[in-house]
């Protein structure tokens, strides 16, 4: 069975380049329209379940598709983002500046960085097998959730490293496409963003 998996529309503090981890933040006009246009593709897809983390801004990016082909938005703690603690609603900018010896380590090390008052790689990746072993969809499915869990997700379909994470490419309102069946999940595509066209956000300046 085919399973989508996508990550949230762009938020204001993924334009201002601020870490979001467990803390709320909206999407901006640009990842409503984001979310509109996954809804597109997802009717297409013929999509029959929606799941989402609880956190708003994936619930929101879920919306329109759930919407569109007559389903509610189910949520799954397990899918939220990792906790990236004493960093959450701080800028990045801010944190390379104060922080210089983890938020090295978290861009060229970051399968062994554990962050202060939060989460690891390990434990998101815990989380997702988690998910992905309990997830029997009977019908092609739509799962929202957020940039380290799409990664995760990402390698451990392919047999992937968590040294190997920022490799993966992930981007707002984009999503990858598995196969599922009782052998576990094949990675089909892995960044499928041609539904957005115009609608791409940058992730350069973003806060992941």
């Amino acid at each position: 069975m085919r399973v989508y998996i996508a990550r949230h529309g762009e938020t204001d503090w993924n334009l201002s380049g601020r870490y979001q981890g467990r803390r709320e933040s909206a999407l901006t006009e640009l990842g409503t329209r984001q979310a509109a246009a996954l809804a597109g593709a997802m009717d297409a897809a013929q999509i029959g379940h929606v799941v989402s983390s609880p956190l708003l801004r994936c619930t929101a990016t879920a919306q329109p598709a759930a919407e569109r082909r007559g389903v509610t938005v189910e949520t799954d703690p397990r899918l939220i983002e990792i906790a990236h603690g004493s960093w959450e609603g701080r800028l990045r900018d801010e944190i390379a500046v104060n922080d210089p010896q983890r938020y090295r380590a978290w861009r060229e090390d970051p399968a062994h960085v554990q962050f202060e008052g939060g989460e690891g790689l390990p434990q998101v990746r815990e989380r997702w097998r988690e998910f992905a072993a309990a997830f029997r969809p009977r019908v092609a499915s739509l799962v929202v959730t957020h940039d380290a869990v799409v990664r995760v997700a990402l390698l451990d379909a392919t047999s992937g490293e968590l040294s190997d994470f920022w490799t993966r490419s992930v981007e707002n309102g984009a999503y990858a496409v598995f196969e599922v069946d009782a052998a576990g999940w094949k990675l089909v595509d892995e960044c499928v963003a041609g539904h957005l066209g115009a609608l791409r956000a940058p992730i350069g300046g973003q806060a992941l």
